[in-house]
């Protein structure tokens, strides 16, 4: 199969998003250290250049955050080259596959992370980025924002305007939603 790899900038300005021709992971995984890298081979070479300073995968792309003082003109072939090399010698994204977990709690919780899951996942994973569901607690929803989510800009108005909408409106029992990696 020959590999295709293509950019796509996305809202936070310190991540790029290398989006390849071929399913990498089912769901998604964040390595947002390079000691959090161990168990993914693929992290693990990302992490060897200088200037990374993040790495996340979602289905069919790889989200990077630079270092700061890197410019994306310098070090972006350097990166669509080394992907692509990545992906063809099939470089493994995890040692280990997690499983798919089931949704639990009350059901209002149930209703949220399917929410979560159904609708907002895939709008969020455009953007290179990760949300997976923490809490559900007296009204207030925690979420977890990874990849490029994690402290970008308009992620709060995401949360906010977009996600916290949605909920209060599929599930009466919502009030707020809150990021923990905000």
């Amino acid at each position: 199969m020959n590999i295709n790899v293509y950019t796509e900038a996305t809202p936070n300005p310190a991540t790029m998003k290398f989006i390849v021709n071929k399913l990498l992971i089912n769901g998604s995984v964040d390595y947002a250290t390079k000691e959090s890298a161990e168990k993914s081979p693929f992290a693990k070479e990302l992490y060897k250049f200088s200037f990374v300073n993040g790495v996340f995968f979602a289905s069919n792309f790889v989200t990077v955050t630079k270092t700061e003082g890197t410019e994306w003109e310098d070090i972006e072939p350097i990166l669509k080259e080394f992907v692509k090399g990545a992906v063809e010698s099939e470089l493994k994204v995890q040692e280990e596959v997690q499983e798919e977990v089931a949704f639990e709690g009350t059901e209002a919780e149930v209703k949220i992370q399917q929410i979560l899951h159904d609708y907002v996942r895939p709008a969020v994973e455009q953007d290179g980025g990760a949300i997976s569901y923490k809490s559900f607690n007296e009204g207030v929803v925690t979420v977890e924002l990874r990849g490029s989510c994690s402290g970008c800009p308009s992620s709060t108005i995401t949360l906010k305007a977009g996600i916290e909408n949605l909920l209060k409106r599929m599930v009466p029992e919502v009030q707020e939603v809150v990021s923990e990696a905000l």
